[in-house]
C-alpha cells in the first residue's frame, strides 16, 4: 500500500491547485491554496516558465497524487490501461475511479482518500457481504460496498456523511444512506469525472 508521508498542503501547492487530500479543512478558508497559491521553496513564487515535458510530468504527478499511490503502482496501472480496449487515458482515469479506497471517498464515507484508505485496510469495509482490506481492490459494475456494522457509528464516518451534500457523490454510484451502502450502478465515463485533468499528457510522457 502507498502511504504518502509529504505534507498534504504542500503536494497542493505544488500543483497549484485543490487536491482535496485534507478533507473538510480543503473547504474552509484555512486551505493552503487559497491562503498562498503558489509552490512552495525559496523560489516558489519566482518559477521560470517549464518545458513541454515539466507540464506532462506536473501532470502525472497530479493525479498520482490526488488518488495517493506512488510511481510503480501507477506505471502498473497505466500498463493495464494500454492492454484495454479504448483510449489509454480515459482507461487510466476509470481505473483509479475504482479503486476501493476512491469508491469509499465517492460515496462519503470518509472525507479524504487517505481517510478511506485507513478505513479500508482496518477492515470496516465490506464488498458483496465480504470484508475487503485492500485499498486498490478494483470493484465492478453491481457491487454493494458496505460498512460493517459495528463500523457505522464512528465519529469521522458520520460527520463525513452529513456533510456529503457538499461534495456530492456520482452519478455512477448510488449512495444508500440508511443502510451504509453504496452500489455501482455503472463504470464511471470521462464526463463524469469533473476534477481538471488532463490525462493525455500521461500518455505522452509515458510514450516517449
Amino acid at each position: 500500500m502507498a502511504h504518502i508521508i509529504d505534507s498534504a498542503c504542500r503536494l497542493c501547492r505544488r500543483e497549484t491547485m485543490k487536491l482535496f487530500l485534507k478533507g473538510d479543512r480543503c473547504y474552509t478558508d484555512k486551505c493552503a491554496i487559497d491562503r498562498r497559491g503558489y509552490p512552495p521553496g525559496q523560489h516558489g513564487q519566482n518559477r521560470s516558465k517549464t518545458s513541454n515535458y515539466g507540464i506532462q510530468l506536473r501532470e502525472k504527478q497530479k493525479i498520482r497524487r490526488l488518488y495517493g499511490i506512488h510511481e510503480r503502482q501507477f506505471r502498473r496501472y497505466f500498463k493495464e490501461a494500454e492492454r484495454v480496449k479504448g483510449v489509454t487515458g480515459t482507461n487510466l482515469l476509470v481505473l483509479l475511479e475504482r479503486r476501493l479506497d476512491n469508491v469509499v471517498y465517492r460515496l462519503g464515507f470518509s472525507s479524504s482518500r487517505n481517510e478511506a484508505r485507513q478505513l479500508v485496510i482496518h477492515g470496516h469495509v465490506c464488498v458483496n457481504g465480504k470484508r475487503v482490506n485492500f485499498p486498490a481492490y478494483t470493484v465492478s459494475v453491481r457491487d454493494a460496498v458496505t460498512l460493517k456494522e459495528s463500523s457505522r457509528q464512528v465519529v469521522r464516518v458520520t460527520a463525513s456523511l452529513d456533510a456529503v451534500e457538499r461534495r456530492g457523490v456520482p452519478i455512477w454510484l448510488e449512495l444508500k444512506r440508511e443502510s451504509f451502502a453504496g452500489i455501482i450502478k455503472s463504470l464511471p465515463t470521462r464526463e463524469e469525472l469533473t476534477m481538471p485533468m488532463q490525462e493525455q499528457l500521461v500518455v505522452e510522457l509515458y510514450s516517449k
